[in-house]
């Protein structure tokens, strides 16, 4: 029996929703947790013809990347396709949830994807994000330093970009006298003053591994008070943020890679800035809306930019300096949902997930 929580937990294992942006709604938007789940279907979107195929394909949660709500509402009379949606999931029992900006920040997410279908190597995150790195200190005897090492790893501390169990360590000596009402680990209750040679340990903790990593520590540590410090720290995480990087196989020209994304990423229009007559190697991608990397992609030295959503003003920002290459939003992140559907068979080999048949990109192209 396969519940909501358990489709959510799989998702979020991959894409923790601390990393999705302030502005974002990423999760659970109609539905009960707890409810048992028939089928999924996976889309881009929600609408009410997406509702519709999950009926008619004996589904009874959606799973999709974009929101359907991403600010309150006030009343659910049905003006809109937002409202008609939420009052059809829940007259069927329609579970709706949705994985945005949190998969779009994650290493393996939708810009890897991106990247994955245009051939990219070398690939590395455009833009890591900061503020969600902490570093951990604890200090902890000697011949219990190997266990709680182990148990801060497992339990996700010590990443630094693609190395693990990574830590600092330094031996010194600790001092604690045990008070009467104490069950001391080392020492006696109301003993004398006690000194310990001790290890320093220090590992970086990720923010979605905070409170693994602090129930690891205290059930590993042997102390009955541990001693720690968890401090933010202003190291960007290479492996959490927006946008990414990477190389082609082997340079082309601007016209031949125009028309590899537009095979690769089935667009019949581009919309582009001028061509310089040069070979491209370096290539920047953001799915969806990416105008805000134009400038990491200058400064990392992309040939081209590749995202959705440019408006005709922006497009001067490119200054000579690199090709900007609109797609459109629905384009690039429309292999998004073979993300969902591997992460969910890999989780429930023998479980009902579906891909939907429907295309939910509103525009339409006149070429």
């Amino acid at each position: 029996m396969v519940l909501v929580k358990d489709i959510i937990n799989a998702i979020e294992s991959f894409a923790p929703t601390v990393y999705q942006e302030s502005y974002d709604n990423s999760g659970l938007q109609v539905g009960d947790p707890l409810a048992v789940v028939t089928g999924v279907l996976i889309s881009l979107d929600v609408t009410e013809e997406i509702v519709e195929e999950a009926l008619y394909r004996g589904c009874n949660m959606i799973v999709v990347h974009h929101p359907l709500l991403f600010s309150g509402l006030k009343r659910i009379t049905g003006k809109n396709y937002v409202e008609r949606v939420v009052i059809k999931a829940i007259r069927n029992d329609i579970s709706i949830y949705a994985a945005h900006t949190n998969l779009d920040n994650v290493q393996a997410g939708v810009n890897a994807r991106f990247a994955d279908k245009l051939g990219l190597t070398n690939t590395r995150i455009l833009a890591p994000k900061s503020g969600i790195l902490s570093k951990l200190y604890t200090y902890v005897p000697v011949n219990a330093a190997h266990a709680v090492r182990d148990a801060l790893f497992i339990a996700g501390a010590g990443h630094i970009s693609r190395y693990s169990e990574c830590s600092f360590n330094t031996t010194g000596t600790g001092t604690f006298r045990p008070g009467d009402a104490t069950n001391p680990a080392i020492g006696a209750p109301g003993g004398p003053r006690e000194h310990v040679e001790e290890v320093k340990i220090e590992v970086l903790v990720p923010a979605h591994a905070r409170a693994a990593v602090m129930h690891a520590l205290k059930t590993s540590h042997p102390y009955e008070e541990v001693a720690w410090e968890m401090i933010p720290i202003s190291n960007a995480a290479t492996e959490i943020g927006a946008g990414m990087i990477g190389e082609l196989p082997q340079p082309m020209s601007e016209i031949d890679m125009l028309a590899l994304v537009r095979e690769r990423m089935k667009t019949g229009c581009i919309r582009h800035t001028a061509l310089f007559g040069k070979q491209i190697s370096k290539v920047a991608i953001c799915g969806g809306s990416g105008s805000f990397l134009l400038h990491d992609a200058i400064a990392a030295g992309a040939d081209i930019f590749i995202t959705g959503d440019y408006k005709y003003h922006q497009f001067f920002d490119a200054e000579g300096r690199i090709i900007i290459a609109d797609i459109g939003h629905y384009e690039s992140e429309q292999f998004t949902s073979e993300i969902f559907e591997e992460i969910l068979k890999k989780k429930f080999p023998n479980f009902a997930v579906l891909l939907s048949n429907l295309s939910t990109n509103p525009v339409k192209y006149f070429c």
